[in-house]
């Protein structure tokens, strides 16, 4: 059955194939955002020109809007998930949240297993609405806070059906705004030294595919509450920086750090940093292997840094 559906953002990232992914699957889709960023979708989606922030201009673009599901990927503050709850409330039968395993984050001393969906006790969590969450001074310093109490709220309310995917690190070639796997590749490729934390703790990824399927799946299930999305497998900052250097043909150069607290790139940690996915296996999704998603795109990233940075090829 053809949906009607809403997607906010859909314009950069893992965004973008996702509006083709529903588009291609027959589906109404209408995009919602600033308008800041132009896309190449022609006239196969909707365009709605709304700040994601402004409570006033949601309701006035959501008046009389009606959706079979809402992919929002802009929610990243208790204040937003309240213009959530007010907005769609009652104009929506599923909702599902972009979250992030950095909603974890504050945990990772204390567990040392994969963390499970309900270690983290969402009805007992309090929200800051005093804090600056508009602030982009302050913007990455709160993504976690953001996140994890955009998620309370949308769930102590319950007036939405929500669904919040928590997403490990992001693994994607040159359309990653990050650059995280970028900067691992072009250490190698310039036969730098990885400075990483004496522990080495392992971490969970997911290709943007992977994501992709992953939304798809969450939007026609009938499941709520959060999940956890990452590949089968985990990796540390050394041995992806060795397995770079292993597909490259490079020396993989490490060095311990001797500060066991401080991190020194990005994906290094001084504790394990990992998701259990049973919870989406259990109803019924399947996550590809880490190593069969790195691979394809350290050699894509690879290529794509040696054309635009020749100078590389020397190293």
């Amino acid at each position: 059955m053809h949906k009607n559906i809403l997607i906010i953002g859909g314009t950069r990232f893992f965004g973008k194939q996702l509006v083709r992914r529903v588009l291609a699957q027959g589906h109404r889709v209408t995009i919602a955002t600033r308008g800041q960023t132009p896309d190449d979708f022609g006239n196969a989606v909707q365009r709605l020109r709304v700040d994601r922030r402004d409570e006033a201009a949601m309701h006035a673009s959501f008046a009389h809007a009606r959706y079979d599901l809402i992919y929002d990927q802009m929610c990243y503050s208790p204040i937003d998930a309240a213009i959530a709850l007010d907005v769609f409330a009652g104009k929506t039968a599923r909702y599902v949240m972009s979250s992030t395993i950095e909603t974890y984050r504050h945990l990772i001393h204390n567990i040392a297993r994969p963390l499970l969906e309900d270690d983290l006790d969402l009805g007992q969590v309090c929200i800051d609405w005093n804090y600056h969450w508009r602030d982009p001074a302050l913007a990455e310093a709160s993504y976690a806070a953001g996140k994890l109490q955009a998620e309370a709220v949308l769930l102590q309310d319950g007036r939405l059906p929500v669904v919040t995917l928590r997403i490990a690190h992001v693994l994607a070639a040159q359309d990653d705004f990050t650059g995280r796997l970028a900067s691992y590749v072009s250490r190698v490729q310039q036969g730098q030294v990885l400075m990483h934390a004496p522990a080495a703790g392992r971490s969970s990824f997911l290709s943007v595919d992977a994501i992709v399927e992953a939304m798809l799946w969450a939007g026609e299930a009938d499941f709520l509450g959060p999940v956890n999305l990452a590949c089968q497998g985990d990796m540390s900052a050394p041995q992806l920086h060795q397995r770079i250097a292993h597909l490259l043909g490079k020396p993989g150069l490490l060095q311990v750090a001797s500060d066991e607290m401080q991190e020194h790139s990005p994906f290094d940690y001084a504790h394990d940093y990992r998701m259990d996915t049973a919870r989406a296996r259990s109803l019924g999704h399947e996550f590809p292997a880490l190593d069969v998603s790195l691979d394809q795109l350290i050699l894509d990233l690879h290529a794509h840094l040696q054309a635009t940075h020749p100078e590389v090829q020397n190293a």
